[in-house]
């Protein structure tokens, strides 16, 4: 009876109480790394290979601290980025509310993962081996029923919290925060497509996958840090998977290449905007702001209130169809004071334009390109003369 009551007190690893909170934190790191490396760059977006060691060690992890089937994970997630922000999203805030994916993300994944269209459509070349068919898929709940009996040995009674935690962080931290906060809150370095946010520019909690917004961006990138004061955790393992021979780096975000300013936009221009168009635009996006702090002064004199400028000075770089319709109304004021803010804001659509559109020749695309960059240039406008000569010295 005394064994029986001492195991149950501290198990048979006899850890104090900071030991076994540790210890926790550092599994629970391990499943996030897992989860970020394996399912979601590797798995999802295959931006990298993973050596068998490497990408069975995750299997193995995964089914027992998780139970996750990587067929589900990665075609859900797949979907989610084919139909980002529209119904037939999984997950997305802006449809189910930020509540419900906050709440009940990890109800909406076990839904989708019931959806045998999603699975087919969007679960190809993901494992398909004897140990995934007969164990990993067949009897996912056996690894998290293994690690409760774990625990319960190694730390007694307390191995049940210890267990708990387990189970309950990737819910909250991928289902919930990722899914709903990183599509709510947060700020952005770029314009892309849909509603992700970087919720801190320090990606360790979560393995990297807090900067999102950089993620969508650039969805087959295996580093999600991109500006120069950003941390992705998950970058660092898989750096050092790289110099051990486990993991190889298939892509990581495309980088600005400045050579020779050319005397004329051309077509090696359109191209060079075309695929840098998201880090172009976030200077362009610089300008503006730079732009608005100039014309405050004048702006202040013309428009006392301080809410619509606040407002304005939010929008003004973001796409059209973002735009909320009370703060286009502030915008509208805004721009109708300001000339300068006006064209700029203008132009920026215009040059979107260019990459929409799908009627028009490339050389017909270059043209208009050429033009643009010639009214930029006689246009006075300090900020926006700066970014065409920047963009004429861009290379694909």
């Amino acid at each position: 009876m005394a064994s029986l009551l001492d195991w149950a007190a501290s198990g048979f690893w006899h850890l104090s109480a900071w030991q076994l909170v540790l210890f926790t934190l550092g599994m629970t790191h391990v499943t996030m790394l897992s989860v970020t490396i394996f399912l979601h760059r590797h798995q999802a977006h295959r931006a990298l290979d993973l050596h068998p060691i490497a990408s069975h060690f995750f299997r193995f992890w995964l089914w027992l601290t998780t139970g996750q089937v990587t067929r589900e994970w990665a075609a859900i997630h797949r979907k989610h980025h084919a139909k980002c922000e529209q119904p037939d999203d999984p997950h997305s805030p802006h449809v189910h509310g930020i509540k419900t994916v906050l709440l009940q993300g990890y109800e909406l994944y076990r839904k989708e993962a019931q959806n045998k269209e999603t699975l087919a459509r969007f679960g190809h070349g993901t494992p398909n081996d004897w140990i995934e068919r007969h164990l990993y898929t067949r009897f996912s709940f056996a690894g998290v029923a293994l690690m409760l009996l774990l625990d319960l040995a190694l730390f007694g009674v307390a191995g049940l919290a210890v267990w708990a935690v387990q189970m309950a962080w990737t819910p909250v931290m991928a289902a919930g925060i990722i899914n709903g906060a990183a599509h709510y809150w947060g700020y952005r370095n770029f314009e892309a497509s849909d509603a992700s946010t970087n919720l801190s520019p320090w990606g360790i909690l979560i393995a990297g996958e807090e900067l999102h917004n950089n993620h969508h961006t650039y969805p087959t990138s295996a580093k999600l840090s991109v500006k120069p004061y950003e941390f992705d955790i998950g970058w660092l393992y898989i750096s050092l998977l790289q110099r051990l021979g486990l993991a190889k780096v298939k892509k990581t975000p495309p980088r600005l290449a400045f050579g020779v300013l050319r005397p004329v936009a051309d077509e090696q221009t359109l191209e060079a905007l075309i695929q840098n168009r998201y880090e172009l635009m976030a200077g362009y996006a610089r300008g503006m702001r730079q732009a608005f702090n100039h014309e405050l002064v004048a702006l202040k004199a013309r428009s006392a209130d301080a809410c619509v400028l606040k407002a304005a000075q939010h929008w003004l770089h973001r796409d059209t169809e973002k735009v909320p319709a009370a703060e286009a109304v502030h915008l509208a004021v805004v721009r109708a004071a300001s000339p300068v803010l006006d064209k700029m804001v203008l132009m920026r659509e215009e040059l979107r334009q260019l990459w929409l559109n799908r009627s028009h020749t490339r050389e017909q695309l270059a043209a208009d390109l050429q033009a643009w960059c010639q009214r930029a240039e006689a246009s006075g406008i300090a900020a926006l003369q700066e970014f065409s000569l920047r963009l004429r010295a861009v290379h694909a």
